[in-house]
């Protein structure tokens, strides 16, 4: 089921690229996330393509897009330790949403507002063990620890809203502004051991379990773009 739907993400993103150019309104952005509890991360090739109409009845559609990020840090909740700091990253990550839109103004100003969920998949994820361990440390009260846990890389779910402004500079060109708010997670569900020395200078073994453990995809989004359309008058 993981791997029909990991296939399923990569092949959205393939079809909004093939797809957009077949639309009459499309987007293509730099968009930047900014998690909670983590690092910025910037996009990389092929950027951000958004604003692919499904259906549309007045002003209300429904459009998909899709993003690929090199997360650089993200945060995990649903463990004990303190989490203000990324512990996982760098990886990167795919997402693909599906949005309701509503759109107010005329046809050169317009403002966008969304909401809907999303889905993301990550390749590459890699705990940052530096802050993992100084975490569990000052937890279990320990001079130095050093960690070694497994986890598992499930795709992700959550929802969103947003805000963007759009004005047509020409008949079927436009530039973008626009802001998004991401609430999701998936399951690390981390397991493993922790060695350590106590104040004293004894030393520790534990074993951890923590199937509850989540990768916290929250955060904001940052979008400056293009807009192309061959559908205006």
């Amino acid at each position: 089921m993981q791997a029909m739907v990991k296939k399923t993400i990569l092949s959205t993103i393939l079809w909004v690229g093939l797809v957009s150019t077949q639309a009459q309104d499309f987007g293509i952005s730099a968009s930047f996330f900014i998690p909670k509890n983590g690092y910025f991360s910037a996009p990389i090739s092929p950027l951000s393509i958004r604003g692919v109409s499904l259906v549309q009845v007045g002003v209300i559609s429904i459009e998909t897009g899709g993003s690929l990020y090199r997360m650089t840090g993200m945060g995990v909740t649903e463990v004990p330790i303190n989490t203000r700091k990324p512990m996982v990253g760098p990886f990167f990550s795919a997402m693909v949403p599906l949005e309701a839109v509503i759109t107010l103004g005329n046809n050169n100003t317009m403002l966008l507002f969304k909401g809907g969920g999303f889905a993301f998949y990550n390749f590459g994820t890699k705990l940052n063990y530096g802050n993992l361990d100084r975490a569990i440390a000052d937890y279990a009260h320990l001079e130095v620890a050093n960690s070694d846990f497994t986890f598992t890389n499930s795709i992700g779910y959550g929802y969103e809203f947003g805000v963007e402004y759009i004005q047509y500079v020409t008949r079927q060109f436009g530039v973008t502004v626009g802001a998004n708010y991401y609430i999701g997670g998936s399951k690390l569900n981390l397991r493993g051991s922790v060695k350590g020395v106590d104040t004293n200078g004894q030393q520790q073994e534990t074993n951890i379990d923590w199937p509850n453990a989540k990768l916290d995809y929250t955060g904001f989004e940052i979008s400056l773009g293009l807009l192309f359309s061959s559908g205006r008058r």
